[in-house]
């Protein structure tokens, strides 16, 4: 029988390909080395292929796309229920055909080079981001052993150091001045690798159309308006703003049975980092608030006064995500009033 969907088990060598026919029937499913998989698809007809959003997945996708066929991804956490019997490289290769056959699955298509290269530069800053905030935690905690305890925030003990290590009266030993000197010049470099990675990424804003116009959005910034681009690419495979919204987990939770609706906090499903942006845009707003006479800050502040600003933060967070996908999906600038 013809097969109409192939699906692919993704590896690091050796890919499990599994086709099935308009009746979800298997076909083949067969281990294919990565050398031979190009040549191994051309011999079939050229049917939509699926493949679960993981590592290798991009670059795969776009190879695809290049020679003519269509290219879903789907997130694993809706493969994983289709998969029948023991985990294995068959099974998961079915369960992508089975998953990818549903009328209501959700896919996205390969991210673009430029997508991936504005990924690439939030990926090392956030790792770099984070063991700065370690280094920090630990230097602060070491010094407490020594009896120097220091205010809050990272400036007041990056500006304290230098006259901690050169201060005699302290109980800072020899050793542990050569310590905590090799930490802070390890913090410093920490700091210049950090303001390259956000040159680059202001740079990579300048240059792309889209995420250029998403900076004209009160409070989105370059780092927000490449994120959400690397993220979201055009957004047209989300259905309207408010599906964008809650695949970034900002819609609350439900736990509603026998026509009694329960919501709770927000879901926190989906990309964590591009909410946490957001969230952090929202304060932006709400920090300046009695300053803004736009249209965005009035509305903060009128749900301010009902809600609270930790419960506002959050819901202005789900209306900057409705805004952008509106601003990539129909190609618009931002209109403020």
């Amino acid at each position: 029988m013809n097969i109409t969907l192939i699906g692919i088990d993704l590896a690091k060598n050796v890919f499990q390909v599994c086709g099935v026919n308009q009746a979800g029937k298997s076909v083949f499913n067969r281990q294919v080395r990565r050398a031979a998989l190009l040549d191994f698809l051309a011999q079939q007809t050229k049917v939509p292929i699926a493949m679960e959003a993981c590592s290798g997945s991009n670059y795969w996708g776009r190879a695809l796309q290049n020679l003519g066929y269509e290219v879903m991804l789907l997130p694993p956490q809706h493969v994983k229920p289709f998969v029948k019997g023991n985990k294995n490289d068959r099974n998961d290769a079915f369960a992508i055909c089975e998953a990818a056959r549903r009328p209501d699955m959700t896919v996205v298509a390969p991210r673009t080079l430029a997508q991936t290269d504005m990924n690439l530069g939030h990926r090392i800053r956030e790792r770099q981001v984070g063991e700065r905030t370690r280094l920090i935690c630990q230097l602060r905690g070491l010094l407490n052993e020594y009896g120097i305890v220091l205010p809050r925030g990272k400036d007041s003990l990056l500006a304290a150091m230098p006259d901690i290590l050169e201060d005699a009266n302290n109980e800072l030993t020899p050793s542990a001045r050569t310590y905590f000197y090799g930490m802070l010049t390890e913090w410093r470099q920490l700091d210049n690798a950090i303001k390259t990675r956000e040159k680059e990424i202001r740079q990579q804003c300048r240059a792309h159309e889209a995420s250029n116009r998403l900076t004209e959005i009160r409070g989105v910034g370059d780092i927000t308006a490449t994120a959400a681009v690397a993220f979201a690419g055009n957004a047209r495979h989300y259905h309207n703003g408010r599906h964008f919204a809650a695949n970034l987990g900002l819609v609350p939770k439900e736990h509603s049975s026998g026509g009694k609706q329960q919501l709770g906090g927000i879901t926190k499903r989906g990309n964590r980092y591009l909410r946490k942006l957001l969230v952090q845009c929202a304060w932006s707003i709400i920090r300046h608030i009695n300053k803004a006479k736009d249209r965005i800050s009035l509305w903060a502040k009128a749900l301010i006064e009902r809600r609270g600003p930790q419960k506002t933060a959050v819901a202005l967070a789900n209306k900057l995500a409705r805004i952008i996908w509106a601003m990539l999906a129909r190609q618009e600038h931002y209109r403020a009033a």
